[in-house]
């Protein structure tokens, strides 16, 4: 094969724990009767609350085909290449096994709100019901040199409390705050998902939803922008130069020659275009992008609903009516438009050996 299929889980595969139908049907097209692949196959999530192992066991159950860790990308997984941050103290956010999923990413110390706000109990205050009964001081030397945000917590106010005493006070929660410490210290977040589909009938809030909270909140205390070191997760050039570089190394195991000429991400739009002044060291980690072609292949199962028509009178402001994305990606109408608009993953599959003329 010549091209290689990047594929979206939530509103393609999933929704929540129950496997779209028409999943099973495309997958049984993907592999022989060994269970081996016929063609290079990344799975693209920006999930980020568990380790790749796990998220390849449930989707190996859920699709019923082996897959392994390393054909799963979760949203965090270029972590990896950032290693000049490794050796910091790193607060991290989120959900899930944070510490495992630090650590395994190459963190060697990471500290969790939880336990921030265990060591700072004045800190959290919002909560009349978890607020400290007797004034206690507690001595923790810590200082945070950046702030990973995996994803959505589960108390945002905390939350949100937390991550800005540590970027007001450079690091030294429990501190005054100092709004001349700017630019603040590194954040790095992934996933900028607005919303996401699971078994309810509406999407859900994302971790961009967290994110757009914590950036209206620090300007509007600071009166100044809340810069990102990195943004990854889909739509992120990161994203998807790495997710290629894991296809490369499946093609590498296996007799397969020929060099990959085009991706098809199914679910996902082609990459977007970061803000020139975020970090772009660990472009030097990565080989050149090789593939000549990133196809977006839409379907209708996920957050995309092909009946919603924009009304009339914003169209004048389409990019306002209608692009969900970051504030620090540059809206491209040509790259949010996709290639290919399909019913389900099974027709994406039949779409991509029909354009590739491949009969497995």
């Amino acid at each position: 094969p010549s091209f290689g299929f990047l594929f979206d889980i939530d509103g393609v595969l999933v929704r929540g724990k129950t496997p779209i139908p028409a999943a099973r049907t495309a997958f049984q097209k993907l592999v022989n009767s060994q269970g081996q692949f016929l063609v290079p196959v990344v799975f693209v999530t920006n999930a980020g609350n568990c380790l790749r192992q796990k998220k390849a066991d449930q989707l190996s159950h859920l699709l019923g085909v082996p897959i392994s860790q390393d054909q799963v990308m979760m949203s965090h997984s270029p972590l990896r290449m950032f290693k000049r941050y490794h050796e910091k103290c790193v607060l991290v956010s989120g959900q899930g096994p944070l510490l495992d999923i630090a650590q395994d990413l190459g963190f060697c110390q990471p500290i969790t709100i939880e336990t921030l706000r265990e060591k700072h109990p004045l800190l959290d205050a919002v909560d009349h019901d978890r607020r400290p009964n007797a004034l206690v001081s507690v001595y923790f030397c810590f200082k945070a040199l950046s702030v990973v945000l995996f994803g959505e917590p589960v108390r945002w106010e905390t939350s949100l409390q937390l991550i800005i005493d540590v970027l007001l006070t450079s690091g030294y929660p429990g501190n005054p705050y100092h709004h001349e410490n700017y630019p603040h210290i590194p954040v790095l977040a992934c996933n900028m998902d607005l919303m996401w589909v699971a078994e309810a009938q509406s999407p859900r809030f994302g971790h961009g939803t967290f994110m757009i909270c914590l950036e209206n909140i620090y300007k509007k205390i600071t009166g100044k922008e809340l810069k990102y070191e990195a943004l990854m997760g889909k739509p992120s050039r990161l994203t998807y130069l790495y997710a290629e570089q894991l296809l490369r190394a499946q093609a590498l195991h296996r007799p397969w020659h020929r060099p990959i000429h085009t991706l098809y991400a199914v679910g996902g739009s082609a990459a977007l275009s970061q803000d020139d002044d975020m970090d772009h060291g660990w472009e030097n980690q990565l080989a050149p992008a090789a593939a000549a072609h990133c196809r977006s292949v839409l379907v209708c199962t996920g957050v995309y609903n092909p009946h919603t028509e924009v009304p009339l009178e914003t169209r004048d402001s389409i990019t306002e009516a209608v692009f969900h994305g970051h504030r620090d990606f540059r809206f491209d109408p040509g790259l949010v438009e996709p290639d290919h608009i399909v019913p389900d993953v099974d027709a994406a599959v039949d779409l991509v050996f029909q354009l590739e003329n491949f009969a497995p």
